[in-house]
């Protein structure tokens, strides 16, 4: 069986993540891989309609465990649809974000037990783990400063700083949990669209 190679990207907010994956599909087609492009949460029907409760501002009151559950249940419904089909098939499949976000953001940053996370998570993605996953390290107020300033804030955008620190915080203790395949990379305010992309190619690379 073919057997393909699942790479995510991760970030606060406004760390350019979405941007930089659409880079790195188009510079994998144009060297002749196959390349399945997606998105957490989202992905599916079922995942969009999903991605738009949980970004909705009319639910501020949703609490962190019940956005944990909706994460899950977006993730299982695109892993059953488009990861694990796409994987089988020997395809390179890039995702923007993946389990390591509902860690960071519903276990470090809103104090979800992350034992219970990761035990939801290994259903929710059939026990498939990333070969590559890469962290946008942008300053965190620089990054929601920048996505604020794209569109009407929606409800993630708009919590509390302290929470953002605490998200970046747990992405920093992911990274120093699994070294081999979670690499932080540093971004500064100044470094252009096209030098992360160089940047990102090259780990990229390493695992190709």
């Amino acid at each position: 069986m073919k057997k393909g190679i699942l790479i995510t990207l991760e970030g606060n907010e406004g760390c350019g993540k979405s941007t930089q994956i659409k880079l790195l599909c188009g510079y994998l087609k144009k060297q002749g891989r196959r390349v399945y492009l997606t998105r957490e949460p989202g992905g599916t029907a079922i995942g969009d309609g999903i991605r738009r409760l949980l970004l909705d501002n009319k639910h501020a009151r949703m609490s962190p465990e019940c956005e944990t559950l909706l994460y899950m249940a977006s993730r299982a419904q695109l892993v059953s649809e488009g990861v694990a089909p796409r994987l089988k098939k020997g395809d390179i499949v890039l995702c923007d974000r993946w389990l390591d976000a509902t860690l960071a953001y519903q276990g470090y940053g809103a104090g979800v037990d992350l034992e219970w996370i990761r035990r939801l998570g290994r259903n929710a993605t059939q026990g498939i783990v990333p070969r590559l996953s890469i962290y946008l390290d942008l300053p965190v107020e620089l990054g929601l400063l920048r996505a604020r300033r794209r569109h009407k804030a929606d409800r993630m955008e708009k919590k509390q700083l302290a929470f953002h620190r605490k998200v970046r915080r747990g992405y920093l203790k992911i990274a120093a949990a699994a070294p081999r395949r979670f690499k932080r990379l540093p971004i500064g305010g100044q470094d252009s669209v096209i030098a992360v992309h160089e940047k990102i190619k090259r780990l990229v690379r390493n695992v190709l």
